[in-house]
């Protein structure tokens, strides 16, 4: 599952191409690609063609592209929403490509500086989606996300905390969540209604930084400690995302189709069996969440 340098690596792509662009038409391939949109494909094709797009953003690992009024510079109150699930992946392509292998849905985009480009919507194993969804107001007044200077953000995604990246993440709310959860700290970090955007690999990743056991309860973090992880979680996030993000197979690229290389700076995550980078004993792989956990035992101890 992509994580949030992977989405950001595609928000970032796609920002200049799609800010200040219209819609000239709309192809879609394959009506899975629109299980969270209520009507038929070419129901979407008539709603999308014509809008304005506003640029893209994004919360946690939820990416959208606010789409402006037919006429005037009026407040967004829609938005195309790309869920990207397993594999998706959304591509910049010149206008007349040919279709890309697992293509589900293609936007011709005309750009005032840019002349015209395609979106393409690609998905292998079709668990991602594209929808168009209203605009509802943030919570706290502050705009939505990277990207955006609106406080609205797409009713499917107001539900999904804030992310660390994100100018408007609250430290101090975040510690007071940690004190009152008795669950693993890991499971915390992973709980997308408290802090969006770390998976799986980011939060190994930051616990080995910050020497915290994945399965000590949050609420027995000292102060310290909370302090220290949030910012081992956002020094692992900008590292992934300089580097492009964590690919390990041709699923996660960027809008070119590129694949990062944060895989190659990974010191728990995946290296079952190997020395870790800090004390030399050997990572360990344990069951989690239908998932798996990388920790070095000594580095970072189960405290009682």
């Amino acid at each position: 599952m992509p994580e949030l340098p992977e989405v950001e690596v595609v928000r970032a792509g796609l920002n200049p191409a799609v800010a200040g662009a219209t819609v000239v038409a709309v192809t879609v391939m394959d009506e899975r690609a629109l299980t969270r949109y209520a009507g038929t494909g070419a129901e979407f094709e008539v709603a999308l063609t014509g809008r304005r797009l506003r640029g893209a953003a994004r919360r946690g690992k939820f990416l959208w592209i606010p789409l402006g009024p037919d006429a005037g510079d009026g407040a967004a109150t829609e938005a195309l929403v790309a869920h990207l699930g397993m594999s998706g992946q959304l591509l910049l392509r010149p206008p007349g490509a040919d279709p890309e292998r697992h293509e589900r849905v293609r936007l011709d985009l005309a750009h005032p500086d840019h002349g015209e480009v395609a979106i393409v919507f690609a998905d292998q194993r079709t668990f991602g989606s594209l929808t168009l969804d209203p605009l509802v107001p943030t919570a706290d007044a502050a705009p939505a996300g990277l990207g955006t200077l609106e406080p609205a953000v797409p009713s499917q995604v107001a539900h999904i905390a804030r992310d660390p990246l994100d100018p408007a993440f609250a430290d101090r709310a975040f510690r007071a969540a940690l004190s009152r959860k008795g669950s693993a700290i890991k499971r915390v970090l992973l709980d997308q209604t408290t802090i969006s955007g770390v998976g799986n690999i980011y939060a190994d990743e930051a616990l080995w930084r910050s020497r915290i056991h994945p399965e000590t309860p949050a609420r027995t973090l000292p102060t310290r400690s909370a302090r220290r992880l949030l910012a081992e979680v956002r020094g692992v996030l900008e590292q992934a995302l300089a580097e492009g993000g964590t690919s390990f197979d041709a699923q996660y690229v960027n809008v070119n189709g590129q694949a990062g290389y944060f895989a190659r700076s990974l010191n728990a995550y995946g290296r079952t069996g190997e020395p870790c980078p800090r004390c030399g004993r050997p990572i360990v792989r344990v069951s989690f969440m239908n998932r798996s956990s990388h920790y070095c035992p000594h580095c970072q101890k189960l405290r009682g």
